[in-house]
C-alpha cells in the first residue's frame, strides 16, 4: 500500500512517520542543567511527573535529551496536518560512522533511498 492508497478508496487520514536521530552529547553538564530547567518550567507536568523526570535526568543524560523533543514544533506549522499522537524515547547507542551498518540511506531491503 502506498501513502495514497487506502482500504476504502478514500483519502488517507493517518500517516506514521518514523524518524531516527543520533545525537552526540558534547557537554553533559550543560544538557542536564538545561533539562532540569525545562522540567522546572513545564506547566503540563504534575508534581509526581516532575519528580520522576528529575530523577531520570539525574540518572542518565540520554533522558535529558528527551525533554527537548517536541513533535508539535515539527508538525505545528504544516498546513492541513494535526498531530494525533506522538511517542518517543531516548537511549544510549554505539555509533560508528565508518561502519556500514550505520548507512542512513539503507532501507533494509538492499535498496538505497534517494
Amino acid at each position: 500500500m502506498t501513502s495514497t492508497d487506502t482500504k476504502d478508496g478514500g483519502e488517507p487520514r493517518y500517516v506514521r512517520l518514523h524518524i531516527e536521530l543520533v545525537a552526540e552529547i558534547t557537554d553533559e553538564a550543560a544538557l542536564k542543567a538545561a533539562a532540569l530547567e525545562q522540567v522546572k518550567h513545564d506547566t503540563y507536568m504534575d508534581d509526581d511527573e516532575r519528580a520522576q523526570a528529575v530523577e531520570a535526568i539525574e540518572l542518565d543524560p540520554s533522558g535529558s535529551l528527551a525533554h527537548f523533543v517536541d513533535p508539535l514544533q515539527l508538525l505545528g506549522e504544516v498546513p492541513g496536518v494535526e498531530l494525533a499522537q506522538a511517542t518517543w524515547e531516548s537511549a544510549h547507542t554505539e555509533f560508528e560512522p565508518e561502519n556500514e551498518d550505520w548507512d542512513l540511506y539503507d532501507t533494509g531491503d538492499g535498496a538505497a533511498r534517494e
